[in-house]
């Protein structure tokens, strides 16, 4: 049996079009996800990477690929070695217009049993979620998922899936 699913609601004051660049453009991605950037083509089948400067370090695949409205794609979190043995997970955000805002679902699923992924993941998302929200209602992700509190925040959620037994 795996582990059970993440799933994080949050609602955006954006529009479909400008949240989906903010998910699938690597310029967006860095300013709110710890100084990430995400690299793909979208298509279906093909490869999305997660670099930090000039280091790919986590991959996964695009699953499926619905502009403005969904979108999956396999994670290999391969930067940590508590993780590198685990088998990809999956994740889906599902986007839904609500008059002047975004309903964004992120499921996070897929993860084998015992995983220290899933651990890390829902101390993770809720941080980057909110950073996203924040960039695109009020202009700047939040300071703790910005590069340079990129240490503390990131080596907290690994320590947190170390010590699991």
């Amino acid at each position: 049996m795996s582990e059970p699913n993440f799933v994080y609601v949050i609602y955006i004051a954006t529009t479909p079009e400008k949240l989906w660049q903010a998910l699938t453009d690597g310029a967006f991605t860095r300013q709110y996800w710890f100084g990430h950037i995400i690299e793909s083509d979208w298509k279906l089948g093909s490869r999305v990477y997660f670099r930090d400067g000039d280091d790919r370090h986590d991959y996964g695949e695009v699953l499926e690929y619905e502009p403005c409205r969904r979108l999956a794609y396999g994670w290999h979190a391969a930067s940590y070695e508590v993780f590198r043995h685990e088998k990809p997970s999956r994740v889906m955000f599902e986007l839904e217009p609500m008059g002047g805002e975004v309903k964004l679902t992120v499921t996070h699923d897929e993860f084998e049993p015992g995983s220290k992924m899933r651990i890390a993941v829902s101390n993770g998302w809720p941080l980057v979620l909110s950073s996203l929200k924040s960039l695109l209602e009020i202009g700047r992700g939040s300071e703790l998922a910005t590069a340079d509190k990129l240490c503390k925040a990131r080596e907290q959620a690994i320590a947190q899936a170390k010590s699991a037994a």
